[in-house]
């Protein structure tokens, strides 16, 4: 196969072609697409389907066997840490630390990201957009669900990254702490951060400006939600392509 041509830097993510291979086993198939600055984008798919193998990628920490992929203006198969210094990444699981207050928790952080004399700013700022302004003195490990992952968003947009990936942000919290969760998302993507989500809760795909569908490692749809809709001829929801690919895929 001849080499990738170049990729167009006007996007902040582009995939051309990439594969992923552990031994005889193709986890991710020939996959390309690309992401605009400041959208909401989707990666969906059935567990086997790719998608954490092709996250794991564009965040620097996979390389990839065959393809091209730059995150950020940066080769995730040459730069990886210089892809990790512009994204910002936000875990299902709740990684901060427990018995450290929230102002802690984002101090912490911000030193991680060496902000020095811009952490003052930094930490106003994150208090402020989160809805966190009321909590600084509360311990992390008695935060509600909702304030935890708004406060985890928070520690991984400290260094202002251009990207910030978002694995399961709403997973187990309740319904009103999704909705106000969704417009921090929101806010932050008419910012220009482009915020590149995985969920299995098919009414918040619906909210995606675009998404991606992978299935046996493969990109099986791309595009709105009610394009995708219309590649898969459904008259039905995101949730029943994504059963059915699930059924299949199982």
């Amino acid at each position: 196969m001849s080499a990738a041509a170049p990729i167009a830097a006007r996007e902040v993510v582009e995939l051309r072609e990439l594969v992923k291979r552990f031994g005889s086993v193709t986890a991710v198939d020939h996959v390309s697409f690309s992401i605009h600055p400041g959208e909401i984008f989707g990666i969906l798919g059935p567990n086997g389907s790719g998608k954490t193998t092709t996250i794991r990628m564009l965040c620097g920490l996979l390389r990839p066997s065959h393809g091209t992929a730059l995150v950020a203006g940066a080769d995730v198969a040459v730069e990886p840490e210089r892809v990790k210094s512009r994204i910002g990444y936000m875990s299902q699981a709740f990684g901060l630390y427990r018995d450290l207050t929230v102002d802690e928790n984002l101090a912490f952080y911000g030193g991680v990201y060496n902000l020095g004399p811009a952490l003052a700013e930094r930490l106003a700022w994150a208090k402020r957009v989160m809805r966190l302004d009321e909590l600084g003195g509360r311990l992390s490990g008695v935060l509600s669900g909702g304030q935890k992952q708004r406060l985890a968003l928070a520690c991984a947009m400290m260094h202002a990254p251009e990207v910030v990936f978002l694995d399961e942000p709403t997973a187990g919290v309740d319904p009103a702490a999704r909705r106000l969760f969704w417009t921090i998302i929101r806010e932050r993507a008419a910012e220009g951060v482009t915020m590149i989500v995985t969920t299995h809760y098919m009414d918040e795909a619906e909210r995606f400006d675009r998404l991606a569908f992978l299935s046996r490692g493969k990109l099986v749809a791309l595009g709105s939600p009610t394009e995708v809709k219309q590649q898969f001829g459904s008259e039905g929801s995101l949730e029943d392509i994504f059963v059915a690919l699930q059924e299949r895929d199982a």
